[in-house]
């Protein structure tokens, strides 16, 4: 068996987080294993000015760690599970989904903004609000027709500064990265599935290596987490039978209690105001079609007129 590992990770913060906190459980649950960092700047990383939707979303954030995978410098890249592609390129697999941090998106308030019951609905008319996301963007539309969406990049950090300086009244961030890094104080309120549901994925994160890698797929089998892993198998299903990819306005959660699966998406226009939303279910251990069936589900009611108006 394999006495150390490289493990490949973007260079924020959060992304920083993630593979440590990996490599802690590693090195915990197999004695003698030795496992590094190996930092890799990703396209996304390196243009932050631009919207996702300009410079592509599609493995925006994974691609140059992939290439790494396949060229065999690391032996495995930790990914947050949303911003992988459904579609991996050939030689490499998913070998873990880890247990799921809170799926939940959050809204964040200006210090300066006092809301008693802080939510969407009870924003400032015409308030301006962050995201880089247009599936955040389309449901904030659709609940909140006046609010003023404003473009937002960078790490957590930097977003949270740039709404600190009064540049936006609100953002929207992913509550499992606030969680991860000691931020949990920042959510003004969780943004409920009723409101907002979450990014394919949200939450997990998700560990891609070379399929062929015997002795690192073996290491990494202790990190999977069944329940997880179906539920986001689910979503990634839906996500890729509806030919998406992860900065589209597609959304997906599921969520798995005593052998069934739930599981709820939508398709949303950009603008807000087409919006589809279903939820159907069955067993966890047929997770994929479960997905499936939804995609179908969507676009019974309509989803494929409004995804031939997206973006490709």
């Amino acid at each position: 068996m394999k006495s150390h590992l490289i493990i490949g990770s973007r260079g924020s913060k959060l992304a920083l987080w993630q593979s440590e906190w990996v490599k802690a459980q590693l090195e915990e649950l197999h004695d003698g294993l030795e496992v590094f960092i190996e930092i890799i700047k990703t396209s996304g990383d390196a243009n932050l000015r631009a919207p996702l939707a300009v410079i592509g979303g599609k493995g925006v954030f994974t691609k140059e760690l992939e290439e790494a995978l396949l060229d065999e410098r690391i032996d495995l890249a930790v990914h947050s599970l949303k911003d992988l592609p459904t579609v991996l390129p050939d030689r490499l697999s998913i070998s873990a989904i880890t247990e799921r941090e809170d799926a939940r998106d959050a809204l964040i308030l200006n210090p300066n903004l006092f809301i008693e019951k802080p939510s969407i609905k009870n924003l400032p008319q015409s308030a301006v609000v962050g995201t880089s996301s247009m599936r955040r963007m389309a449901q904030l539309k659709h609940l909140r027709r006046d609010l003023e969406i404003k473009d937002i990049r960078g790490n957590v950090d930097t977003r949270l500064r740039k709404l600190d300086e009064g540049e936006y009244q609100a953002i929207v961030l992913a509550s499992a990265g606030l969680r991860r890094l000691g931020l949990s104080n920042r959510i003004s309120a969780a943004i409920g599935t009723d409101e907002m549901i979450p990014a394919v994925g949200q939450g997990a994160l998700g560990i891609e290596t070379r399929e062929g890698d015997v002795e690192t797929n073996a290491l990494l089998s202790s990190l999977n987490h069944a329940e997880t892993r179906a539920a986001c198998t689910a979503e990634r299903a839906l996500l890729r039978a509806l030919g998406g990819g992860c900065q589209l306005p597609i959304a997906a959660h599921a969520m798995v209690n005593d052998g069934r699966l739930k599981i709820e998406g939508l398709v949303a226009a950009v603008s807000g105001e087409a919006v589809v939303r279903a939820s159907t279910e069955g067993a966890a251990s047929e997770a994929e079609a479960v997905g499936n069936e939804l995609a179908s589900i969507l676009r019974r009611q309509g989803a494929d007129s409004i995804l031939k108006d997206l973006p490709a």
